[in-house]
């Protein structure tokens, strides 16, 4: 993965684990970008994708409205305070998993090791590709060209000797780019970075890190294993080989969905048990109902409460075996629920999840829409 050419000799790693070749497929402000296409009149203009009311929340921003500060998960009123002239249009969910499921069959031309992230992104593993091509770069092409030619969108791809590389290359030349990180360009690629880049680091792990003199890649490197161990516990190891470049984790094709769940954020704040009581009903039919379509059967119900001043809380109970029926599940949620209320501060959201997940037979564990919106179903990878 050489430039053009894919990896020379010289660039090799002896460590097995760098051998492979591993793209980064990510859709450019996808939601938005399909939004833009099926309607000429959305093109070049500041859009976002989700709810414009009061409590809404952006889904996806388009990359003129990007220019004006608008990301995902902003408070539409603030995204609409940054740009005045921004349109708002609601999403249209079943569309967006269509044209996924096109750029996934493009995919599966190349390699079957492919690891969906969410609808929009996924890694790729063409070490033993199913055409012949030179290298991964080339591959990367034309998966990008495919997806242009098929979808009237573009993609950006990161090709790399490990997933995490990958993920950062795919980043770097955003929209519409391709960069290529080989083995050699590692570890002096991820020096200068803040330790906020990373991906699978957190703001609350990077605060941590800052505290401790870690703000770049380098700084990261100075610390051995033991010093890691002792901060960040089994996280250590990761954190140990990103810091040089290294990542073993493989990709995971059939990697199974961790929980279900769905939120919802209401116009105005709610503090009376029949009004949540019937917020929350919806959400397990909703939750109960993607289960079933998907033929998961799931041990841990989890209730999420966010207060008006935006601090969150939630309570859990696992069960010793799966939920038997939609009856059940909506009993041990109310029971969830029900120690919040009176509540002592106005409640502006509710969330329901499902996790500790298995098959029932028959079911492939695809990954649903995670969208903060009242009508959507949200699934861990």
């Amino acid at each position: 993965m050489c430039g053009q050419q894919g990896m020379s000799p010289q660039d090799t790693d002896p460590d097995p684990a760098s051998l492979r070749r591993i793209i980064h497929v990510d859709m450019d402000a996808f939601y938005a970008s399909v939004e833009q296409r099926d309607d000429p009149a959305l093109r070049g203009r500041p859009l976002a994708v989700g709810g414009s009311r009061q409590r809404g929340v952006v889904a996806a921003a388009s990359y003129e409205a990007r220019r004006y500060g608008v990301r995902s998960a902003m408070p539409s009123v603030t995204a609409r305070r940054k740009c005045p002239d921004l349109i708002f249009v609601p999403p249209r969910f079943d569309v967006y998993r269509a044209v996924s499921a096109q750029i996934h069959a493009i995919f599966a031309r190349y390699t079957g090791l492919i690891q969906p992230l969410s609808l929009d992104e996924a890694y790729l593993d063409v070490t033993d590709p199913l055409i012949d091509r030179p290298s991964a770069t080339a591959i990367a092409q034309d998966i990008r060209a495919a997806i242009r030619a098929e979808t009237g969108l573009t993609a950006s791809a990161g090709v790399s000797y490990n997933k995490f590389l990958a993920k950062l290359a795919s980043d770097y030349r955003k929209p519409d780019g391709l960069y290529v990180i080989t083995p050699r360009m590692g570890p002096r690629f991820v020096e200068s970075l803040p330790v906020e880049a990373f991906h699978g680091i957190g703001p609350a792990t990077a605060a941590r890190m800052r505290a401790m003199g870690i703000r770049t890649g380098l700084d990261l490197r100075a610390h051995d294993m033991d010093s890691l161990a002792r901060h960040f516990g089994k996280a250590a190891a990761f954190y140990y080989g990103i810091a040089r470049g290294r990542d073993d984790r493989p990709v995971e094709a059939d990697r199974r969905r961790k929980s279900v769940g769905t939120e919802r954020t209401f116009e105005h704040d709610i503090h009376d048990w029949a009004e949540a009581l019937s917020a929350l009903d919806g959400m397990v039919d909703r939750v109960w109902g993607e289960c079933r379509k998907r033929g998961l059967v799931a041990r841990t119900v989890t209730v999420k409460v966010k207060y008006a001043d935006f601090q969150q809380t939630g309570r859990a109970r696992s069960l010793p075996q799966p939920l038997a029926a939609h009856a059940v599940f909506r009993q041990v949620a109310c029971d969830l629920l029900r120690p919040f209320f009176p509540p002592e501060r106005g409640i502006r959201l509710l969330g329901v999840t499902l996790s500790n997940l298995d098959l029932t037979g028959g079911a492939s564990p695809q990954l649903a829409l995670a969208l903060d919106d009242p009508g959507s179903v949200q699934a861990g990878p």
